[in-house]
């Protein structure tokens, strides 16, 4: 074959995977549309898919950023972020059930900056204990490495609290039962707001740290080039290990706002994890405002298409999404910018 009739294929390959992310997108969408007229469903149906799509992305939001945060300063997918999610969860419930003698709300609040806390520490713990010490080992090694903290951190937490489910009372009744308001037809949780609430002054407090603090500026100078920021003096090793404590309190926030909506047990992670992680893919995994996006978009998708088919198949458009994503669009929803990457 000449290698201008070469050049030709290739050229035509790349206009077919240019297209065929719309393609498929747009197939996704009419397919919903026809399933949705099938079953009877009007705008505010859609209406209400879409917003309670809003609540769970942006707890997948909350969950990519901690995978972003890791990323960007040591190049390691970390998918030990599922089990901050559930430690957040689990020791928020179990401060909250101690006997410890304070009314209600002071004592809600206690338990969850115990559970951040804790779990924050936690997450120091796993980075100096298991990335650190192969933090020159291949991106695989890493990763298993990751994945068998995750196994681990699951089989201490069965071992601490059984596999029973436990309960977390909701932030705005202080009980179980929620408020429940309606606007327009609309049925929203009052937990909804204190989800959406939280990951907004999450976002507000990252941009202030990573602009106006030395630390978050220097965690930025090691995402963009780690090599560049060892020679101007910052100390790569300990902005892995403030990455790491980093996305172990948004992973830990994010299981503690979802935990009044849910039942928390050891293995809540998992799920949560995952599409954590397929958020953090969607918005290209170096970006915070894309992992948000990515959050977003797919809480929506997957709970359009759930609505129209089955509750029970929901987790599988996630990876289905995933998949699509990286056939079409590698680089995520959004471009992000060249990076030079180094070794720790």
């Amino acid at each position: 074959m000449s290698s201008a009739a070469s050049g030709r294929g290739r050229l035509g390959w790349v206009r077919g995977r240019a297209w065929g992310g719309p393609l498929a997108v747009l197939a996704l969408g009419l397919a919903v549309l026809l399933l949705g007229r099938r079953m009877g469903f009007g705008l505010l149906q859609y209406a209400q898919f879409v917003l309670d799509g809003i609540r769970g992305g942006t707890i997948y939001a909350l969950i990519a950023m901690g995978f972003v945060a890791v990323f960007n300063v040591t190049g390691v997918i970390n998918f030990a972020q599922g089990a901050f999610v559930m430690l957040g969860a689990m020791l928020t419930v179990a401060a909250y059930d101690s006997p410890l003698p304070l009314p209600p709300t002071p004592k809600l609040a206690l338990a969850g900056l115990a559970g951040v806390a804790g779990t924050a520490l936690i997450g120091l713990l796993v980075e100096r204990l298991t990335i650190y010490p192969a933090r020159r080992s291949s991106p695989l090694t890493l990763i298993i490495i990751t994945v068998g903290s995750y196994i681990t951190l699951q089989g201490l937490a069965l071992i601490a609290w059984g596999s029973q489910a436990y309960a977390l009372p909701a932030f705005s009744t202080l009980e179980i039962a929620d408020k429940t308001l309606r606007v327009a037809g609309l049925v929203i949780k009052a937990q909804s707001f204190w989800i959406w609430g939280t990951t907004a002054l999450v976002l507000l407090g990252l941009a202030y740290f990573f602009e106006r603090t030395l630390t978050g500026k220097a965690l930025r100078a090691c995402a963009v080039n780690r090599r560049g920021a060892r020679l101007m003096g910052i100390s790569v090793s300990r902005m892995s290990l403030v990455a790491f404590g980093m996305a172990a309190a948004l992973g830990a926030i994010g299981g503690i706002v979802v935990a009044p909506t849910t039942r928390p047990s050891y293995d809540m992670g998992l799920a949560l994890g995952l599409k954590g992680f397929v958020a953090a893919v969607m918005g290209g995994l170096v970006s915070t405002p894309g992992a948000v996006l990515g959050g977003l978009l797919l809480g929506v998708l997957e709970n359009l298409a759930a609505g129209v088919t089955k509750a029970g198949l929901k987790d599988i458009f996630a990876f289905i999404l995933l998949i699509l994503v990286l056939l079409y669009r590698p680089q995520g929803i959004g471009r992000a910018r060249r990076r030079v990457r180094e070794e720790m």
